[in-house]
């Protein structure tokens, strides 16, 4: 059953994003091929190449479906990846949310995982700003700062904030966003996708708790991050909200709790 289910995400089909570098490559091997009879090294170079190429962007557009937990108040990851950052920052200038800090929790995608991004939580888009920078490898915490970049503003119903940042990496040249400004989304439904390497970094509302820790790996739109309200959150969010303990927004460390009360 677990091979079936590895096959099912390996060969899930393309994100429309994918189709112009599937369809170059599929042209690459049957060019190759054609030209096999008539210049067999050439021809041979091509088609390997086209057939690589290929099989490599079949895989890195995959686009597997997601299913978001149903408990109100979680929070999910906005993408595949590792962990690699978190700690209080300050969000995107662009977004206008503020120079307060909040937790912001960063998660570095390789080219081998999915790279379909995926909405957090509930929310209407605030704002949508785009910003050009360099192309540092996104698993660098100063890549949130100086890389080309996509931020969202959220906007929740109970009026608090969030943002999530597209992030391009060391090879990405091209971050697509596929929602709008006043737009309604849904926690897990994608938004948009970062080609070749990247980061999406996740700024949560002040006085929330991380759920996670470096090194976790996350699944977009299923690992829950965090909880933005006690029922949903059960121990961690009545940790965040004790007496003497910083809110998340301040406190020099984010609190790294056990997400399992969540599922139980």
């Amino acid at each position: 059953m677990h091979l079936i289910e590895s096959l099912r995400m390996v060969m899930a089909p393309p994100h429309p994003a994918g189709r112009p570098f599937i369809a170059a490559s599929a042209l690459l091997a049957l060019l190759g091929l054609v030209l096999c009879p008539w210049h067999p090294a050439l021809g041979g170079v091509l088609l390997g190449l086209g057939v690589v190429l290929l099989l490599f962007c079949l895989y890195f557009f995959r686009d597997p479906e997601r299913f978001a937990p149903q408990r109100p108040g979680l929070v999910v990851a906005p993408a595949d990846g590792r962990v690699v950052v978190v700690g209080p920052a300050v969000p995107p200038a662009e977004l206008g949310l503020g120079e307060a800090p909040r937790v912001r929790v960063g998660i570095f995608l390789s080219v081998l995982n999915v790279h379909v991004n995926r909405v957090p939580v509930d929310a209407v888009v605030m704002r949508i700003a785009y910003r050009h920078g360099k192309y540092l490898n996104a698993s660098l915490d100063k890549a949130s700062e100086h890389n080309e970049r996509n931020a969202l503003a959220l906007l929740l119903e109970d009026g608090r904030t969030m943002a999530v940042v597209q992030i391009a990496g060391l090879i990405a040249r091209r971050i697509l966003c596929g929602v709008r400004e006043g737009e309604a989304v849904h926690a897990g439904a994608r938004f948009g996708i970062i080609r070749f390497g990247s980061r999406t970094d996740l700024y949560l509302p002040p006085g929330v708790a991380a759920l996670v820790q470096v090194g976790q790996t996350m699944v977009g739109g299923e690992t829950v991050i965090a909880a933005l309200d006690p029922v949903a959150g059960g121990r961690g969010a009545a940790l965040a909200a004790a007496p003497g303990v910083p809110a998340a927004s301040t406190s020099p460390v984010a609190e790294v709790l056990d997400a399992s009360d969540l599922l139980a």
